[in-house]
């Protein structure tokens, strides 16, 4: 959804956000989310699901596990043929909503209309106040929003389940299905079109550099990697689609 708020963009400029919810059906708990000035495209929601499906490496944050259903509406963005082979990888159904009957959507409007009433309503910037007053940055609204769903909205109690989704989550007494490894996730990730070639110090890519030892035995050859582009702290790299390092 395009959320009712104005904020400042990495230029200073007010732009509003959209923000992509995964929501566990069961408990009602948030099990992956992103916030973007981008309008909702195929890799955005992949990357949000790899957010969801791996381990948050946050106590409060247990939310994780491959899926047995995922729905969906029928955006682009969830039609496309990236989702169909990580659906098909993952081994999750992936089912998409009725035309005009979307299966599940009444759950994450809930879940949208509380994020207006709890939390953007006692913020700078939002839509239905005349006085805009100073914005928030992108990265003050993620940071509150990560606050507002792991301290508040995963702890009350939900009207339709009675339980806090946290306690539901927490007392279903199963064991999240879980990739065996995060390299199965990076299907997941954006691939670069063009191959990068491994040099003597690594491989060049966006004005960095990365280094590994496996490299090592690669150098000169022409590689693929995949990479999440809001985290550049590391690439993953593949050779005849085999996994280096």
């Amino acid at each position: 959804t395009l959320l009712d708020i104005h904020v400042l963009d990495e230029k200073e400029k007010v732009n509003r956000p959209w923000l992509t919810i995964i929501l566990d059906d069961y408990s009602r708990s948030i099990a992956g989310f992103s916030l973007s000035f981008q309008t909702p495209t195929a890799i955005a929601t992949a990357l949000t699901l790899h957010q969801a499906i791996w381990k948050k490496g946050n106590a409060n944050w247990p939310i994780c596990g491959i899926p047995e259903n995922f729905y969906t509406d029928h955006g682009s963005d969830f039609t496309s043929k990236h989702l169909e082979q990580v659906a098909l990888d993952l081994r999750m159904n992936l089912i998409f909503s009725k035309i005009g009957v979307p299966r599940g959507r009444g759950k994450i409007e809930r879940f949208f209309n509380t994020i207006n009433l709890m939390l953007l309503e006692d913020l700078p910037g939002y839509t239905k106040h005349t006085n805009k007053g100073g914005l928030l940055t992108f990265q003050q609204l993620e940071e509150k929003l990560i606050t507002f769903i792991l301290d508040e909205y995963h702890h009350n109690i939900h009207s339709s389940t009675n339980k806090p989704p946290i306690i539901s989550w927490n007392s279903s007494g199963f064991l999240p299905n879980m990739p065996e490894s995060l390299e199965q996730l990076d299907l997941l990730l954006l691939q670069v079109n063009k191959s990068r070639k491994v040099h003597a110090d690594g491989i060049h890519f966006q004005g960095l550099r990365y280094i590994n030892s496996n490299l090592a035995a690669f150098v000169g050859e022409s590689v693929l990697i995949r990479y999440n582009p809001n985290d550049l702290a590391e690439i993953r790299v593949f050779f005849n689609h085999d996994y280096i390092c």
